[in-house]
């Protein structure tokens, strides 16, 4: 069989994982904090007992844009969303340190600060804990502070301070859960250490960095990509039957 029909074939199949790519970007178009996924393909020469005239498709993961979104106004105390560079430092389920933009923070009845996902927020010791209160302000800096029950609403109380670190960019990734964190060969030996130089913006969010009218380009242009590599394998097909048809009659 022409093995233009397994090059047709892995074209289509690496358009469809590309596409797949793009489309996740388009379905977090409006998730706070969220950053897009890059996609690109790359040839590959099939290597063997033959002349190198060949190559198989394969899409690449060459990693994520950690670009900062725009600024949206909510006006929500426990709303942050971090000033400049940085990331937000959030223990996961499975009790790892994994960093955020996305601000959205809640405050259970156990008051313990969680984000709207459910990932506790980590502060100067761990996880920010918050004694009963009237009030709640989150400072420029990160600090939380409260208007104690029973307390005057003009008595504000610091209790912790949100965890901000910023990871040299080059040493970051994004998992499979949407977070980002240390690539294997660049994780410490401790925890992150805390950026004391870093602003948050408190009654705003992050937006995504998605560009919807971009990712909707790409589809398209992957999804003709893949009707092309698809005719490649009816043509290959098509040459395969010719072929056995001329030699039925020698």
């Amino acid at each position: 069989m022409d093995k233009a029909l397994y090059i047709g074939m892995s074209g289509a199949k690496q358009n469809m994982l590309a596409q797949r790519a793009h489309a996740n970007n388009l379905a977090n178009v409006n998730t706070t904090g969220f950053k897009k996924d890059f996609a690109q393909a790359r040839s590959m020469p099939v290597f063997g007992e033959h002349h190198p005239t060949r190559a198989y498709a394969l899409t690449e993961r060459p990693g994520t844009d950690l670009s900062a979104g725009a600024l949206m106004e909510t006006g929500r105390k426990l709303d942050v969303a971090v000033d400049g560079e940085g990331w937000l430092a959030v223990q996961n389920d499975l009790g790892e340190e994994v960093f955020t933009r996305s601000g959205s923070l809640q405050v259970d009845v156990n008051g313990l600060v969680r984000l709207a996902s459910g990932e506790l927020v980590l502060g100067n010791g761990g996880p920010v804990a918050l004694p009963p209160f009237d009030n709640l302000q989150v400072g420029t800096d990160g600090t939380i502070s409260i208007v104690p029950v029973g307390g005057p609403p003009d008595q504000l109380v610091e209790v912790d301070r949100l965890k901000l670190v910023n990871p040299p960019s080059g040493a970051l990734e994004k998992g499979l859960d949407g977070f980002i964190r240390r690539q294997p060969g660049q994780v410490l030996d401790g925890p992150e250490p805390p950026d004391a130089s870093m602003r948050v913006a408190t009654g705003f969010l992050e937006s995504s960095n998605v560009n919807a009218v971009e990712e909707m380009i790409a589809n398209l242009q992957l999804s003709r990509q893949y009707e092309m590599q698809v005719k490649v394998m009816s043509t290959a097909n098509e040459n395969s039957q010719a072929a056995a048809r001329l030699l039925q009659n020698l």
